[in-house]
C-alpha cells in the first residue's frame, strides 16, 4: 500500500521547485493533491505531470497573504475530494535584499505577509478540516534560516523563525487531537528560484557553505516532507528538521 492512500493534501507553492517536487510524491504515494500557487500555468502544468502519472490533482489559485484564499483552499479540497488530512505551507518569497537600516517597509510587509500570516492563515483554517476528518499532519516550511541569520534578508529571517516558532506552538495545541505539525528547513536548495536570480559566482558561494559541496535538490525536501506527514512519523510533532547538507552543524 502506497504511504498515503486515501488522503487528501493541500501543497501550496507547488507550482515549481519543492512544492512541485512535494506533490509529484506525494501522487505517486497514493494522495489527492489540492495544487495550489499563484502561477496559473505552472500549477497547471504540476496537475498535469500528476495525471500523466496516474495521480490524482487538482488546480486552486491562492495567495496565502490572503486570509480568504487560504479558506477557499480548504473549502475546495472538502469539496472536491470529501476531507483533508495532509498540508504543506510552502509558498513564500525571498524579497529584497538590503540590511535592516534601509530595508523598505512594503517589503517587510510583504515577506512577513507570505512567509508568516500565510503560514499562520493556513493553518486556522486546514487544522479544522483536519479534526473534521479525523486528524492529520502539516508540514511547514521554514528554512535553515529560521535557526541562524544572514546578512540582508531581515524579513526573511524573522519570518523563518516566526515559522519554526509557530509550528511548534500549534502542535503543542493539538498533539491530543491526532493533528501532528512540524517544520523543514532546507538548506539553499536548486530551485528555479536560484538559478534564475544568480550569477555563477555566486551560486559558487552559496555551494561553498554547504560542508556536503553542492546546493540540495527539490527532491530531497519532499522526502523528509513526506515521511513526516506519513504514518511512519506518527510520534513526531512540534520537531525542526533540517535538510541542508550539513550547513547548520558548522
Amino acid at each position: 500500500m502506497k504511504s498515503l492512500e486515501n488522503k487528501v493534501a493541500i501543497v501550496t507553492g507547488a507550482s515549481s521547485g519543492i512544492g512541485k517536487a512535494i506533490a509529484i510524491l506525494y501522487a505517486a504515494e497514493g494522495a489527492k493533491v489540492i495544487v495550489s500557487d499563484i502561477a496559473e500555468a505552472g500549477g497547471n502544468e504540476t496537475v498535469a505531470d500528476i495525471k500523466r502519472n496516474g495521480g490524482e490533482a487538482t488546480f486552486v489559485k491562492a495567495d496565502t497573504s490572503s486570509p480568504e484564499d487560504c479558506e477557499n483552499l480548504v473549502q475546495q479540497a472538502v469539496k472536491h475530494y470529501g476531507g483533508l488530512h495532509i498540508a504543506v505551507n510552502n509558498a513564500g518569497i525571498g524579497g529584497p535584499i538590503k540590511p535592516v537600516g534601509e530595508y523598505p517597509i512594503e517589503g517587510w510587509d510583504k515577506v512577513i505577509a507570505i512567509n508568516l500570516s500565510g503560514v499562520f492563515y493556513g493553518m486556522h483554517f486546514q487544522i479544522p478540516a483536519m479534526l473534521a476528518s479525523g486528524g492529520g499532519s502539516i508540514v511547514n516550511m521554514a528554512s535553515i534560516l529560521g535557526k541562524v541569520g544572514t546578512k540582508g534578508s531581515p524579513a526573511y529571517v524573522a519570518a523563518k523563525h516566526g515559522v519554526i516558532g509557530l509550528t511548534e506552538a500549534a502542535a503543542l495545541e493539538y498533539a491530543d487531537q491526532n493533528v501532528r505539525i512540524n517544520a523543514v528547513g532546507p538548506g539553499y536548495i536548486l530551485t528555479p528560484l536560484i538559478t534564475e536570480s544568480l550569477d555563477e559566482a555566486t551560486l559558487k558561494m552559496l555551494v561553498g557553505l554547504h560542508p556536503m559541496g553542492r546546493l540540495g535538490a527539490s527532491e530531497e525536501v519532499a522526502e523528509l516532507s513526506l515521511w513526516l506527514n506519513s504514518d511512519k512519523a506518527s510520534f513526531v510533532t512540534g520537531s525542526y528538521y533540517n535538510v541542508d547538507g550539513g550547513y547548520l552543524a558548522q
